[in-house]
């Protein structure tokens, strides 16, 4: 399963709920018919955005008394029904784990995490001292990522030193 928001407080008596969304994609809700909190799936009724956040109402649902055992819950969607990505992007939880190697295939460490950016994304790498690095995910310096064998980048000096 996939991580698509947390659920941070009720809105109103009806049962809906307030949702931070943790996607790229926060029209994304209207485009599901479910989620799934703690292993259960329910079906979505009702869906509104207002200021970065979305606001759900279950079918299941409708008084606040039954829905506020969900509050600082996780919701969920299947990893099959995960937005379809462009050709050459990827999703950062694909990415966290990666081992990364040099173009002569030494290994560098691998990714930590991944700092969004307006111009582009950093890739923090934990070398195997427990230093960390940031490269830039710019074709300059990565030439590859195969999300099964890891990433190949092109280090400058002073990288990874």
């Amino acid at each position: 399963m996939i991580i698509v928001g947390k659920i941070l407080n009720t809105h109103g008596i009806k049962g809906v709920l307030k949702i931070m969304p943790i996607t790229s994609d926060i029209k994304r809700f209207s485009k599901t018919d479910y989620l799934i909190i703690k292993d259960e799936m329910y079906s979505i009724e009702s869906v509104f955005y207002k200021d970065k956040f979305v606001f759900i109402k279950f079918k299941e649902f409708d008084n606040i008394n039954d829905v506020l055992k969900f509050k600082n819950q996780f919701v969920y969607i299947k990893e099959e029904d995960r937005v379809k990505l462009k050709k050459d992007t990827y999703f950062i939880s694909d990415l966290i784990g990666l081992n990364v190697f040099d173009t002569e295939k030494n290994k560098l460490g691998k990714i930590i995490n991944i700092i969004e950016n307006p111009a582009n994304d950093l890739y923090e790498i934990e070398d195997e001292k427990g230093n960390t690095h940031l490269v830039p995910s710019v074709k300059e310096f990565v030439k590859e990522i195969d999300l099964k064998s890891g990433i190949i980048i092109k280090p400058i000096k002073g990288m990874f030193e």
